[in-house]
């Protein structure tokens, strides 16, 4: 959960300029858990400096439209923003899955009901995601994916979780 001291240092990094190396070596490792599904699913994605086929094609149908069983590639550098995102934050939990891929039906479906939904959303394109990380407030996760800058951010407080995708740069 929050700890204040956590949240000073939080502070510090926020300082920083931040970017994604995808060059970077070093395995990446996410954790999940769907909350529509309640699937769990831990992957190794990047290994030896190189994404991992397998991992991948295992994330693309963790992350499929549950409503409608529809798979998509999804985005590996969406991947990469969330293991930023857990590494700066010194996070070791889980991110819980709001939202991935969206099919056209889907999409449209939410947009009825909602008007936050965009009707050329990245979740189509497998390019964004709605997540909270279990040992991160989810206003410091929105501080520091907003200080990476690399790609759209949205903040949904009373919902506790925030959107992230490889599209260009914005806030909401």
């Amino acid at each position: 959960m929050f700890a204040p001291t956590r949240y000073l240092s939080l502070l510090s990094l926020l300082l920083l300029p931040w970017g994604i190396d995808a060059s970077a070596s070093g395995d990446r490792l996410l954790s999940f858990l769907h909350t529509h599904t309640n699937q769990r699913i831990t992957v190794t994605y990047y290994c030896d400096g190189a994404y991992v086929p397998e991992a991948l094609e295992e994330l693309n149908r963790f992350l499929f439209d549950f409503r409608t069983g529809d798979v998509v590639d999804m985005d590996p550098e969406l991947f990469d923003i969330l293991h930023s995102l857990q590494k700066t934050t010194g996070s070791t939990g889980t991110f819980e899955v709001i939202s991935a891929y969206r099919s056209p039906e889907t999409n449209e479906m939410l947009r009825r009901r909602s008007s936050g939904v965009a009707k050329r959303s990245q979740h189509l394109l497998g390019k964004a995601i709605d997540v909270r990380l279990t040992d991160v407030d989810t206003r410091i996760l929105r501080d520091v994916a907003l200080s990476m800058e690399s790609g759209g951010v949205g903040y949904y407080p009373r919902s506790n979780f925030i959107h992230v995708d490889t599209g260009r740069v914005r806030r909401w």
